[in-house]
């Protein structure tokens, strides 16, 4: 599946698509942005309800697919600029993190 495809089946607000036709091959939930940094896979969708501006930094170095901003959290222009500046694709869901994550476990 495509971050488009991703992005279309779940309803999720496009904040910035960088590259949509990125392939997905899993998914990581978390806060702790070492811990994710050391844990996310390549290609994978990162959930998360943390919107500063490391968001980009951990996103660019895992190398994930895609940013998924849970509960429908702010998000701060800056956040979205660097994400444009850093072709992070980042998304965002009304849903609580839990939520979501069993509606990506039902498509990917």
């Amino acid at each position: 599946m495509t971050v488009n495809e991703f992005a279309k089946v779940l309803e999720l607000e496009q904040l910035n698509i960088a590259d949509g036709d990125r392939k997905i091959n899993g998914a990581y939930a978390g806060d702790l942005l070492s811990w994710v940094m050391g844990r996310t896979a390549g290609d994978n969708v990162w959930v998360t309800i943390m919107t500063n501006l490391n968001i980009c930094a951990v996103a660019s170095l895992a190398d994930v697919a895609c940013i998924v901003i849970a509960d429908n959290a702010e998000v701060m222009k800056e956040v979205t600029d660097t994400a444009k500046n850093k072709n992070i694709n980042l998304l965002r869901s009304p849903l609580p993190m839990y939520e979501l994550c069993v509606n990506i476990n039902k498509v990917i």
